[in-house]
């Protein structure tokens, strides 16, 4: 995805909304999905069908952690800690590496919901800002190639 500024703009915005807000609502759910659930939009009916049961059932953390899996796929929970009446998610791209090297988003929120869905924002963000290309161009080398080295 191409760094697009507004929409960074609006993930901020929304990002902020999730920090002041006291509970998950179901309007609050409807404006994570719209502002920061692109690929979750484009997934077919069926699909959808478990993550909008559970939030019509106020099954905010089910719902959170299947709204997570269905528009990150490569992002895992890899931490979910409560510390001094504050829920800390970390979440991460390779569960099997040290944090120090992997990419991760980190969220603390009173709410154990609201926690995971900062996180999810901020997954959102670093991902529109990676840009495309990761790994930098390689010359490709001729397969005729013979190396000859004078031994005498």
């Amino acid at each position: 995805m191409l760094f697009d500024p507004k929409h960074d703009e609006r993930l901020a915005k929304l990002e902020e909304q999730l920090r002041c807000a006291d509970v998950v609502t179901s309007g609050l759910m409807s404006d994570v999905m719209a502002t920061a659930c692109v690929r979750f939009v484009t997934l077919e009916a069926a699909t959808k069908v478990r993550v909008k049961w559970l939030i019509e059932a106020g099954a905010w953390t089910d719902a959170t952690i299947a709204l997570l899996e269905l528009e990150l796929p490569q992002w895992k929970l890899r931490r979910l800690v409560k510390e001094d009446r504050k829920w800390l998610c970390s979440l991460s791209k390779h569960m099997g590496i040290p944090l120090a090297y992997d990419e991760v988003a980190e969220a603390d929120h009173e709410s154990l919901q609201l926690a995971i869905l900062i996180a999810l924002v901020q997954a959102k963000r670093s991902a529109g800002t990676s840009g495309i290309a990761t790994v930098p161009p390689v010359r490709r080398v001729p397969t005729n190639a013979a190396y000859c080295d004078n031994f005498g």
